[in-house]
């Protein structure tokens, strides 16, 4: 999904601001500030004491109204945003240089250096088996990347290594599971290579081949190569219909024009100028093929149109609630149609036995728009869930979860779920725009012990994010923070954790 450009700084984590200001609060209620953290009755086991002064989140409204007196210059000093610190180029580095791109990195050097080989005759091994480093690589790409397989990944990696390795251990499983695009982008980028090499050695030795081998080979690069092109990040996150369109059907009718092309070329004996269908079965590239599709045919048959129930609580918020209760960490995505236009979002359950679980959709595209506008009774939705990074929440004895506005969605099941971690929710008026439905939960789950509310509107202040967040982390006594949030607040909290050495995982924002 890309980054949402039209919520304000304080929701994309990009205000360096104090944790008051000289703005008198008037309401008949408690003020949304709570001393109780200052004074170490917060609610915390006893090795997180003694707190810094964090406020536990109360939702109320809460009237603001001007000071009487002119702001003195250090009380303006106050709301100025104050310089901000220079990270370090090895820290920019380090979170450019993620393990998605290692990964991809690897991938594409290993197949660089053995397409050099086979080329120079160096190694003859892919040179003679051509077909099998292209299905390879394919099956790979398509293997990472269906829900099947990682949800089997991250219940094997999350069940034997919970908590008790080494931090750094489960640091790398965390992100090894959440940067496995890499693997499919350099799988994906390398198969597209060796089929141009593979066509290059069949124009090459034209004379004695079947011409359709020929036609078979050209209609799968083309295919093969726009379906990789389409999903180009710029292209991918500006228009992200024209990329899934492309993606999803060049890409089917380029394992349509494998299959043909697989069949020729294996089945075809250069000697007699015949085809023998009996020798495919004998090919590699034949079972690599088979397996990619089963993997690829798995996930649609899972597609199922199930009845939605749609709040509208704020016009900036669309609440969808569905049957079905979830495991946290799970990605489920919905659309108007079985095909096209599927959009991901974060559930929110209490646990798989509710019975029910919610989206939360910021009103911004088109299709968010028509929810609100004509809300629909039923929506297209793939049953088989994807895991995101969230889901290794298991792995630590504590942790944090920071999100702004509606990246709530993504986190606040593992708060629920899992009585370790903490929520620091950041955003605007956050129970008038996200509903009863939603706030209800975290009353009910989180409520005062295990959640920080920043409310811009109510405080009159942007956060200074960064030291919050470390507040919190130490206070709770947090192994990790998980931020969601947009491309800029993630860039910017991200840097700031890392220059403090503090373990964290944001938004992927890959390339």
């Amino acid at each position: 999904m890309s980054s949402d450009c039209s919520v304000d700084d304080a929701e994309k984590g990009i205000a360096e601001g104090c944790y008051a200001i000289p703005i008198t609060l008037q309401s008949s209620r408690p003020s949304i500030v709570s001393q109780d953290s200052c004074s170490g009755k917060g609610g915390l086991p006893p090795p997180c004491l003694p707190l810094p002064p964090l406020p536990h989140a109360k939702f109320e409204t809460i009237a603001l109204t001007l000071p009487s007196k002119e702001l003195s210059q250090n009380e303006l000093a106050l709301i100025r945003r104050p310089t901000k610190k220079r990270v370090s180029s090895w820290v920019k580095f380090r979170l450019w240089y993620n393990t998605y791109r290692r990964f991809f990195t690897l991938v594409i050097l290993f197949n660089f250096i053995s397409l050099i080989c086979a080329a120079t005759r160096t190694w003859e091994y892919p040179r003679n088996y051509t077909g099998a480093w292209i299905l390879g690589n394919l099956l790979f790409a398509v293997l990472v990347r269906t829900e099947l397989f990682t949800r089997f990944l991250y219940l094997v990696l999350c069940s034997a290594f919970a908590k008790w390795p080494p931090l750094w251990f489960r640091l790398g499983i965390s992100s090894a599971l959440q940067h496995v695009g890499g693997i499919h982008s350099g799988c994906a980028i390398s198969a597209v290579m060796w089929l141009i090499f593979k066509c290059s050695l069949i124009f090459y030795d034209r004379v004695s081949l079947n011409g359709a081998i020929l036609a078979f080979g050209v209609l799968t690069n083309l295919a093969v190569g726009f379906a990789m092109l389409s999903a180009l990040p710029w292209l991918r996150n500006s228009h992200h219909n024209v990329f899934e369109r492309h993606h999803r059907f060049m890409g089917w009718a380029g394992v349509v024009f494998t299959w043909v092309f697989v069949f020729l070329g294996d089945a075809y004996d250069s000697q007699t100028k015949t085809f023998y269908v009996s020798k495919v079965a004998h090919q590699q590239d034949f079972w690599f093929l088979l397996f990619m599709t089963i993997l690829i045919i798995i996930p649609w048959l899972t597609v199922r149109r199930v009845p939605v129930e749609i709040t509208i609580p704020s016009p900036k918020v669309a609440i969808i609630k569905l049957k079905r209760g979830m495991r946290q960490g799970l990605v489920c995505r919905i659309s108007e149609g079985p095909l096209m236009e599927y959009h991901a979002f974060g559930t929110i359950s209490t646990g798989i036995e509710s019975g029910e679980h919610y989206l939360i959709s910021g009103v911004q595209g088109d299709f968010t728009r028509r929810l609100v506008e004509n809300p629909p009774t039923h929506l297209w939705t793939r049953e088989l869930k994807f895991a995101a990074v969230g889901a290794t929440s298991s792995l630590y004895r504590r942790g944090l979860r920071v999100c702004t506005g509606t990246g709530l969605g993504a986190c606040l099941s593992t708060c629920i779920q899992n009585p370790n971690w903490y929520l620091l929710w950041m955003g605007s008026d956050q129970e008038k725009t996200f509903g009863p439905e939603i706030s209800g939960l975290i009353k009910k789950h989180l409520y005062p012990d295990r959640v920080t509310l920043w409310d811009s509107k109510a405080r009159g202040t942007r956060a200074n994010t960064v030291k919050i967040i470390k507040d919190i982390y130490h206070a709770w006594g947090a192994e990790v923070v998980i931020i969601t949030t947009n491309a800029q607040g993630n860039k910017e909290m991200m840097e700031g954790l890392k220059e403090a050495g503090i373990p964290c995982f944001g938004t992927l924002w890959d390339f």
